[in-house]
């Protein structure tokens, strides 16, 4: 910012050039891309709006992860899993999860336990 104005003589000049700012009271920001996500804990969160724009600036402690894939179960996935292995459904169910729906996959770990 600009060195040697207080806080209160910024908000001053801001206000009078029509810029309002607020701080946002949050515990986390998460920002969801494609591939992965941006997750910013203990966030200072500002809102600035200026010229009828509204924008944010956020700082805090910064990570990534990966996008976990959610991999939508049939009910037909479960019931061929169930009748090849003899398991019950929810054991059946965790095994295409785990296994991202294939059910190949999940009769041999299912068999292999």
């Amino acid at each position: 910012m600009m060195p040697n104005i207080d806080p209160k003589t910024l908000k001053t000049m801001m206000a009078r050039m029509g810029i309002k700012s607020r701080e946002i009271p949050a515990i986390r920001v998460v920002i969801e891309g494609s591939e992965k996500d941006i997750v910013i804990e203990n966030p200072q969160v500002m809102s600035i709006e200026a010229q009828g724009n509204l924008s944010f600036q956020i700082s805090g402690n910064v990570t990534e992860r990966e996008k976990q894939q959610q991999v939508e179960i049939s009910e037909d996935d479960v019931k061929t899993v169930r009748e090849q292995t003899g398991s019950d459904e929810q054991s059946a169910r965790k095994a295409l999860e785990e296994t991202n729906g294939d059910i190949a996959e999940a009769i041999i770990r299912i068999k292999g336990e």
